[in-house]
């Protein structure tokens, strides 16, 4: 394999596979109901490369959305491959714009569980708290509660264990690439699955630099409060993600430390220690972003090796560190 380009790659567990992005082009793998992985890869927009990128606060929110799009056309992907396994005759899959709308759903769902939810009771609350600082204090803790129920209940299902799984996959192979290894099964199982840039992290710092942020306005009207929380969702996200770009990049410092350990911790609900074929397909997004940003041919399919029947029905295990 080419040498490794200086650059900070990452991604996002799909439906049974895992997508990576690299500098100017996505790599995605699919396991298929026959064993074999599927390679698919992208160029990324200019827009989402462009000089902005290096722009403090914009590149927070750039890449947030560019998140958000580019992981609808992963899950789009990945889910039109296993609607074709579970119907071979099946003409086309999941539609773009019935993804979007999915997304478009879940991010008002979003907005009124972890945001206007918490603010409403906090208000309620307000005549026992009787102090606007504390009442964005009781909000935070609100939130925070209500993220990790969420995803304590989402965990349990089998579906999503499955996803999660995938996900510590993804984390322990980037860890492998920043570490100078060889991607190998091997190496890769030498990390474990909580990583710094993680979105969990990053969720986590958003609950937390709400409460800053929002502390600013001192308890403007609630009709203000129920705006804000929506119209600063974009700030917010852009200091969270310096915080996390900050902690990513000092590792060895306590500070860095200090700032990456709760989102270490909170990963340990989001990821799950996968089998060994599910690092086989993380594994081979990472090579196909890699060979992609090198202008290097990538093969569309990998035949199946017979590790994909180590443990495609049992239920996997907790994420260990």
């Amino acid at each position: 394999m080419a040498d490794q380009p200086p650059h900070m790659y990452g991604g996002q567990a799909v439906i049974e596979g895992v997508m990576i992005r690299g500098r100017d082009h996505f790599g995605l793998a699919v396991r298929r109901e026959d064993g074999s992985i599927e390679l698919h890869h992208e160029p990324l927009s200019s827009f989402y490369n462009g000089r902005p990128r290096k722009w403090p606060l914009v590149r927070g929110f750039l890449t947030l959305l560019e998140t958000m799009l580019l992981g609808i056309k992963a899950l789009q992907l990945s889910a039109n491959m296993a609607a074709i396994d579970r119907d071979p005759d099946a003409e086309e899959g999941i539609s773009a714009w019935v993804m979007a709308t999915t997304l478009g759903v879940s991010l008002v769902f979003g907005v009124g569980i972890f945001f206007i939810t918490p603010l409403i009771i906090a208000w309620l609350l307000n005549p026992v708290l009787n102090s606007d600082l504390l009442s964005e204090i009781v909000e935070g803790v609100i939130r925070l509660a209500f993220l990790l129920g969420y995803i304590t209940l989402i965990g349990m299902l089998k579906d999503v264990k499955r996803v999660f799984a995938y996900h510590g996959a993804e984390h322990m192979t980037v860890h492998a690439l920043e570490s100078g290894l060889a991607l190998t099964v091997e190496n890769v199982r030498k990390f474990g699955t909580p990583h710094a840039r993680c979105g969990t992290a990053f969720l986590l710092t958003v609950v937390v630099v709400s409460v800053a942020v929002f502390a600013l306005l001192m308890g403007p009207p609630l009709e203000w409060r129920i705006a804000s929380r929506i119209l600063l969702l974009p700030v917010i996200a852009a200091v969270s993600y310096e915080f996390l770009r900050f902690s990513g990049g000092h590792q060895d410092s306590w500070f860095g430390k200090a700032i990456a350990q709760p989102g270490l911790w909170l990963q340990k609900l989001t990821t799950r220690q996968p089998d060994d074929a599910q690092i086989e397909v993380a594994i081979h997004a990472m090579e196909t972003a890699i060979a992609a940003d090198a202008g290097e041919t990538v093969v569309k399919q990998i035949p199946a090796s017979g590790m994909e029947q180590i443990s495609w029905t049992e239920d996997l295990p907790d994420s260990t560190s």
